[in-house]
């Protein structure tokens, strides 16, 4: 049986607010809960109209206190931004409080432009994809108590210990992130939302390369993927609209949140606007329920994995609901309360 998780980017809908977002991010964690998803991740972006999720360990307490069951955790934390202690100390606060529900997911990626990059983190040169796995070492031997006798942080230690950890993951979209993952036993989320290409190799060869470690004794993957799921394909297809115009714009740096369908539907595309929203449209689910079922079985079975991360842009917030809604009942999901 497939398990589904949730990613939610907080998305900010035009005319509305991010206060608006952050609310129905907390709202739509409870109907996950409910619903009987297994996992609810936060996106973290900087500086960026459409989306308000700047700080997922922020929001993770949040909706951990919020739930009771669900799994909580972070989609995740852009690590070469900050010091390996801090997110440590700051997750093994999370666990501390709320123990075996909490969720490290950790990306190689900016989730900002350079500019906003430089103000995070102003001391470094810019920034730094070389500094991530040395970065990823450190934090997961804090997260153990397993730095080497000879690192030179070896004497301190990441407070509060305790009994368990926060389950970590690695998140990318391509080779690079799936070896790290296997070099340290971590598990591995492909984000199939962001690039498709090449991802059935790539999870194969995380299972590869896989190298047993403390907390992970063998591969564990996802594939997270974005999904619209409507009563009719026609409706969702509707909804999907909007997603193409929201990616457009953020590259630009325009925009003011996610368009209404109708907006992005009466769009003037260029044709090469066009071929950009094409080839995010072939990265997308959209369709009733039983369609979405068999592509996203379709999907699991290919990358032969057993979860798959659900997420979703749409304008309506009731449509989003509405989307997970139909996908638990059509997978069958039992809910957690």
């Amino acid at each position: 049986m497939i398990r589904l998780s949730v990613l939610d980017q907080s998305p900010i809908r035009s005319g509305g607010t991010a206060a608006d977002a952050i609310g129905e991010t907390v709202e739509l964690a409870q109907v996950a809960e409910r619903l009987g998803y297994y996992r609810y991740w936060l996106a973290e972006h900087h500086s960026h109209s459409a989306f308000a999720g700047t700080s997922p360990e922020v929001l993770i307490g949040q909706i951990a206190a919020k739930t009771k069951t669900i799994r909580v955790g972070s989609g995740g934390v852009m690590l070469s931004h900050y010091s390996a202690l801090k997110v440590a100390e700051s997750f093994r606060v999370l666990e501390t409080l709320y123990p075996g529900r909490i969720d490290l997911g950790l990306g190689r990626a900016p989730g900002a432009d350079r500019l906003t990059s430089a103000a995070l983190a102003p001391e470094q040169s810019g920034f730094r994809y070389d500094d991530f796995p040395q970065k990823v070492s450190d934090l997961r031997g804090w997260m153990e108590g397993s730095l080497p006798e000879d690192h030179s942080f070896a004497r301190i230690r990441a407070m509060p210990t305790g009994e368990t950890a926060p389950e970590m993951w690695l998140l990318g979209t391509s080779d690079q992130s799936a070896i790290l993952a296997a070099h340290f036993g971590c598990a591995f989320s492909f984000a199939h939302f962001i690039n498709a290409y090449g991802s059935v190799q790539v999870m194969d060869m995380y299972r590869r390369d896989f190298r047993p470690s403390a907390e992970c004794k063998a591969p564990m993957g996802s594939v997270a993927v974005f999904v619209i799921c409507a009563p009719s394909e026609e409706e969702a297809l509707y909804h999907a609209a909007s997603r193409p115009l929201v990616m457009l714009r953020s590259r630009r740096g325009e925009g003011d949140g996610v368009p209404t369908p109708e907006e992005a539907l009466a769009y003037p595309w260029t044709n090469m606007e066009r071929a950009f929203a094409q080839d995010i449209d072939s990265r997308t689910i959209a369709g009733a329920p039983g369609q979405v079922r068999e592509r996203l079985e379709t999907l699991a079975s290919e990358h032969k994995v057993e979860e798959l991360v659900i997420v979703n842009v749409m304008y309506s917030f009731e449509a989003r609901v509405k989307s997970y809604e139909l996908l638990a009942e059509v997978f069958g999901l039992r809910g957690n309360l």
